[in-house]
C-alpha cells in the first residue's frame, strides 16, 4: 500500500513581536495561505525552530501524510 502525500508551499512573514504569542503556546494555530490560495491552520510549535531576533520571514515548504499529520516542513 503506497502512502499518499500533500504538498503545500507558503510564506510567512512575522515579526519576532508578533510571534511571541505562538511561542508562548498562549496562541496555538498559525494561519496562512499557501501559493494556490488554499487556508491553512498549522500548530505553531512546528515554526519554533526557525525563529529568529527578527521574526520569521521565508518561505516553506510543508508535507502532510493523508490523515493531516506533518511529515516534513522546512525552509524553501
Amino acid at each position: 500500500m503506497s502512502a499518499q502525500y500533500h504538498q503545500f508551499t507558503f510564506p510567512l512573514n512575522i515579526t519576532y513581536q508578533e510571534f511571541l504569542p505562538y511561542y508562548r503556546g498562549e496562541v496555538n494555530k498559525v494561519e496562512v495561505v499557501d501559493v494556490s490560495g488554499r487556508t491553512l491552520w498549522i500548530n505553531a510549535r512546528h515554526f519554533r525552530p526557525f525563529l529568529t531576533s527578527t521574526g520569521i520571514r521565508c518561505y516553506f515548504s510543508m508535507t502532510l501524510d493523508a490523515q493531516g499529520n506533518l511529515i516534513k516542513l522546512a525552509k524553501v
